[in-house]
């Protein structure tokens, strides 16, 4: 089994992350310190990372968080502020957040210890889906809906279509959920302000086939056995 694949099924990053960890020389096998990819572990191979011996976790871990704003998506902060995984330390099994939430964004965050469906999930060709919903300054008109759904041009590349629909229009406020599949930095707030207006709230209530639900801020619980099989049966 490839270093990376090996990394990513010990629970510890998805491969990408793993192949970078490799390179900045993290990662040794029977006490040398690997740096190029390619290499194959064998049975009774010894991994080191960063001098902690790692191996595969039998047991796959799923968690839904509800991240509230004001928290890192990281596993420390040289800024001191407070982490998500702060939560987890005391967990049975080591976990990792799938993709980031800002740190001003709200909302559903999945936790794992599953490296390959974390790649599968963060990698650009399965096309995730993310649901947002996005209280925003001012009122949201018909024709900037139909942008949004056109796809908004960011750093001189037009986003993907996305759908956005109308939910709720206050005195001076609009609330409207909003659905992509990239992962373009602080992507759905930049596709607002192209279009005129300040994202005020900011929270996840869908990733791909998992729903947030009636989970309050800063409460987490593990997936249940049918989420697990439409997650299985998402990818």
């Amino acid at each position: 089994m490839r270093l990376q694949k090996y990394m990513a099924s010990c629970g510890v990053a998805s491969r990408r992350t793993a192949e970078k960890m490799i390179a900045e020389g993290r990662v040794s096998v029977n006490g040398n310190v690997i740096t190029e990819m390619g290499v194959q572990v064998e049975d009774g191979d010894t991994v080191r990372l960063d001098g902690q011996v790692i191996r595969p976790e039998e047991e796959k871990r799923y968690v839904i968080y509800h991240k509230p704003a004001g928290e890192v998506t990281t596993v420390s902060d040289p800024e001191g502020r407070a982490c998500v995984l702060d939560h987890f330390r005391d967990y049975p099994v080591r976990l990792y957040p799938v993709g980031r939430l800002d740190y001003d964004s709200e909302g559903l965050l999945l936790l794992t210890n599953d490296g390959a469906l974390t790649e599968r999930l963060l990698h650009p060709s399965h096309q995730v889906d993310k649901t947002y919903l996005a209280r925003v300054t001012g009122a949201v008109t018909p024709e900037e809906m139909q942008a949004l759904r056109r796809g908004i041009l960011l750093d001189d590349h037009k986003t993907a279509p996305a759908k956005a629909r109308l939910i709720r229009q206050e005195t001076f406020a609009s609330q409207v959920l909003v659905t992509i599949h990239e992962g373009r930095n602080r992507q759905v707030r930049r596709m607002f302000e192209e279009t005129g207006h300040q994202v005020l709230q900011l929270r996840r209530v869908r990733f791909g086939p998992l729903e947030l639900g009636d989970l309050r801020r800063g409460e987490w619980r593990e997936l249940t056995e049918e989420e697990k099989r439409k997650l299985a049966a998402y990818l």
